[in-house]
């Protein structure tokens, strides 16, 4: 009896798949009314028939001015450490593997022989993998395929920058997207579990899907991804044709991630999306029938949109007045041109779930735009214009201010933006650099500066070299793929650019890091009170190795004078990966052993920290960085969850500001998330968390006891007279801090003990009291739009009382509260 009263304690231990069947029944029912698209077989016709009243019938020569790559030029030298098949080959150009790229060969046979080549984790065989990584490049050129690229697991995907190279689909092409990155097997099931696909890239291509009829329904990108994915600075070429059926992306499941730097031609869609958060900017589309049409999401910010000469701008009446399927939108610093209805919403004072359907706009330019929000039924629920007008701020859903709820449908005063956050009236942001324009003798290798990268070396003097040497000659740190062991701290001085090739990986590993007591830093940007010029920094995972209970993955001090430093997809890693010394084999999970009484398995404290924004620092930009303890082992055949401890997540407390988090993701640390404490002027634009699995087993006391100066969390104090699980991770703190402005927030505590009941649809939100805390006299100018919370009975806590109760604001799956401000 005892076993059988165990059973779905194991069960729900052993699969890692934690994406909610309301989501599921979503995406299946999105991928039913698209099942065109899906299914799609193509028309008749052959390759060559596809260049017929083209321009690219003929081979296409490389255009004067197309400067090399430096990537391409490169000496390629990366391993996957940890790979157990000898002479694994990371890096893949597709023309060593036969591809033309001369506008009339068909390339699809090689170009996908270069994505699949080696011992790789392809979809429907393997569920992912953290060994089999790959980075497939495309020199400039015109590549003709006739049927999809699969895309594989842990794949970069990248393109000439200088030169973008061109996926050009046959006539008769047949698949789900010109790249499918999750090709669906038999029985309608993806090859990876969305909520698992990790680690990806799409960047710097063209995709001509113009030869395709316009009465067929073709897709440019299938992408069901989640965090650390992005598909970066790529067109889309559809039919513009009348009644046409193209669409250029197609998204129905996930966790995500970024895009951004997107062009959007013609279409019946421009972008089909459905997952549960995104951040999106600068995106562009023309002339299609519907720009953007969502199939569902709990939170989703745009950002630097335009839309033009489209009939509908977004979509978001999905699942209708009775069912709403879209949770919440936030859309700003945007525009709209020549478009009849700007965004469609099934919305209304009776439409249900009451708080689906929630919608902020700021600062929205639009130019003939007869009705700027349509509401339920056709009404018109924000008047526009056939001039030019400028929406301020308005919204629709539930408001704290800070009090609440109150229902609201109409225009608000937003929040005073710091000058030091913006630039040239928008936010400010920034692209991942790609420094197509230095010639390969500006890189500097971490192999030629003796990094071995296998794992297994000790690399923490030649990888310091190479940052040393770096910064002295003003050149680049290129570190090939593989990973490098250090067991002292890396250090980065201001003025560095650092990139990676298909994330490669500093991992810490040693007594230096395992001493709570006395926390070191695995990577330290800048010495504690040091100012200088900006760094940049991409493309790489930071992790640990084994027992490391003091490793501060990232130590982030610098002072950036002028133009701001930048992170761009780089990640912390903790456990769940081959060579982690922290996988399914040494960190099992353990729902029915009471801890305590039970110890905790000391060889599963795996860090401190995951990064620490210190109070000299100032003026950072990060984007697409996700600081992740694993909940499952990457390498485990079916995703399996293990126990790793780690500490806490990102703490930000820089005295003077300006720092900006866009598309960022925090989670499973024990205390919390994200803690902002006695800092100023941050922008966060839809950050994600999730709480650890584990908890309350045991509970956020263990084994992390609060550090007084960084302001930890006092749960024996502040839990006194809260019902329920009161001592779980905060998503979300902010002590004492001015300026914080986020747009777009998802909190989400989806277990108890690995069980999902306490969040399962209508069960309470059970699996913990609390989830978002202000805390101080000096908390002033705080806002959160949109933010969705899952799993917890209070959304907002203010100096230890709460301010929103779940049961007030429930959506389709979270709880959403469109407008929040102190």
């Amino acid at each position: 009896m005892r076993l059988l009263a165990a059973l779905p304690l194991l069960i729900a231990a052993v699969l890692a798949d934690h994406e909610p069947e309301e989501v599921k029944s979503a995406a299946r029912s999105m991928t039913a009314k698209y099942h065109n698209h899906v299914d799609y077989k193509g028309p008749t016709g052959t390759a060559t028939a596809a260049l017929k009243g083209h321009p690219t019938g003929k081979p296409t020569p490389t255009p004067s001015g197309c400067a090399p790559y430096w990537l391409e030029n490169i000496k390629h030298q990366g391993v996957a450490a940890f790979n157990p098949t000898a002479g694994y080959q990371v890096f893949r150009n597709v023309k060593d593997f036969g591809a033309k790229g001369d506008g009339v060969t068909d390339d699809t046979a090689a170009i996908q022989a270069a994505i699949s080549a080696g011992n790789r984790c392809a979809p429907g065989s393997c569920q992912s993998s953290s060994n089999t990584q790959a980075l497939v490049y495309f020199p400039s050129g015109t590549y003709i395929i006739s049927r999809s690229i699969i895309d594989y697991y842990i794949t970069q995907i990248i393109g000439n920058p200088n030169c973008l190279p061109v996926l050009k689909a046959t006539p008769d092409f047949s698949g789900f997207g010109l790249i499918d990155g999750d090709q669906y097997q038999a029985g309608g099931v993806l090859g990876f579990g969305a909520t698992n696909v990790f680690f990806r890239q799409i960047r710097n291509f063209i995709f001509d899907m113009t030869a395709i009829p316009g009465s067929s329904a073709a897709t440019g990108i299938h992408w069901p991804s989640s965090q650390a994915t992005s598909i970066q600075n790529c067109v889309f070429r559809m039919s513009e044709a009348p009644n046409n059926q193209h669409q250029g992306l197609f998204l129905e499941s996930g966790s995500a991630g970024i895009m951004n730097d997107l062009v959007f031609y013609g279409g019946l869609v421009g972008a089909n999306l459905g997952n549960q958060q995104y951040t999106m900017r600068n995106m562009t589309f023309y002339n299609a029938a519907t720009a953007i049409n969502m199939l569902f999401d709990w939170g989703w910010t745009y950002e630097s949109i335009s839309i033009n000469n489209c009939s509908v701008g977004l979509d978001m009446t999905s699942g209708g007045p009775t069912a709403q399927k879209v949770g919440s939108i936030t859309f700003f610093d945007s525009s709209i041109s020549n478009t009849p209805i700007g965004i469609k919403t099934a919305y209304d004072s009776t439409s249900q779930p009451p708080t689906a359907g929630s919608v902020i706009l700021e600062n929205v330019q639009l130019d003939n735009v007869p009705i700027a929000v349509q509401g339920n039924g056709g009404v018109t629920a924000l008047q526009g214009t056939t001039g030019s007008t400028t929406i301020v701020a308005w919204g629709e859903g539930h408001a704290y201010t800070p009090n609440g709820p109150t229902t609201f449908q109409g225009n608000f005063q937003p929040p005073r933006r710091p000058g030091s956050l913006t630039q040239g009236g928008k936010y400010y942001q920034r692209s991942k650099p790609q420094y197509g324009n230095l010639p390969v003798t500006q890189f500097l290798s971490a192999r030629d500066a003796g990094a071995i990268g296998d794992g297994i070396a000790d690399d923490t003097n030649a990888v310091q070299n190479l940052i040393n040497q770096a910064s002295r000659s003003g050149k680049i740190a290129f570190f090939d793929a593989g990973t490098y062991k250090v067991t002292k701290t890396i250090k980065i001085p201001a003025g560095i650019k650092i990139v990676g090739e298909a994330y490669p990986v500093i991992m810490s590993s040693g007594d230096f890091f395992n001493d709570m007591k006395k926390p070191q830093p695995v990577v330290q940007v800048g010495r504690n009170g040091e100012s200088g010029s900006a760094i940049e920094w991409s493309d790489m995972i930071i992790s640990t190795q084994g027992a490391q209970a003091g490793a501060t993955l990232i130590e982030y001090n610098l002072a950036t004078r002028g133009t701001p430093s930048g992170i761009w997809d780089v990640h912390t890693r903790i456990g769940g990966f081959a060579g982690s010394n922290l996988q399914l084999a040494d960190c099992p999970t353990t729902p029915t052993t009471p801890t305590p009484p039970a110890p905790i398995n000391p060889a599963c404290i795996a860090a401190f920290m995951s990064m620490h924004i210190t109070k000299s620092a100032s003026n950072l930009y990060m984007e697409n960085n996700w600081l992740w303890t694993a909940d499952h082992d990457i390498d485990s055949a079916d995703n399996i969850r293990i126990t790793i401890y780690t500490g806490r997540g990102l703490l930000i407390e820089s005295q003077d500001g300006r720092i900006w988090l866009w598309g960022t993701a925090v989670e499973h640390h024990a205390l919390y998330q994200y803690q902002l404490s006695g800092t100023k002027e941050v922008f966060m634009g839809q950050i994600q968390t999730e709480t650890p699995y584990y908890q309350p087993n045991p509970n956020a006391t263990i084994p992390f006891p609060p550090v007084k100066s960084l302001q930890d969390p006092d749960f024996i104090a502040s839990c006194k007279g809260v019902q329920g699980n009161c001592a779980d991770a905060w998503g979300l703190r902010v002590l004492d801090s001015e300026d914080i402005l986020t747009y777009g927030a998802g909190l989400y505590s989806f277990f108890n003990n690995y069980s999902t009941s306490c969040s399962d649809f209508g069960n309470g939100e059970t699996c913990q009291a609390r989830i978002f805390e202000l805390l101080g006299k000096k908390v002033e100018n705080v806002w959160v739009y949109n933010l969705n919370t899952i799993g917890a009975v209070s959304m907002i806590d203010r100096d230890g009382k709460s301010l929103a109760n779940y049961a007030d604001n429930i959506d389709w799956f979270p709880d959403t509260i469109a407008l929040f401000h102190t």
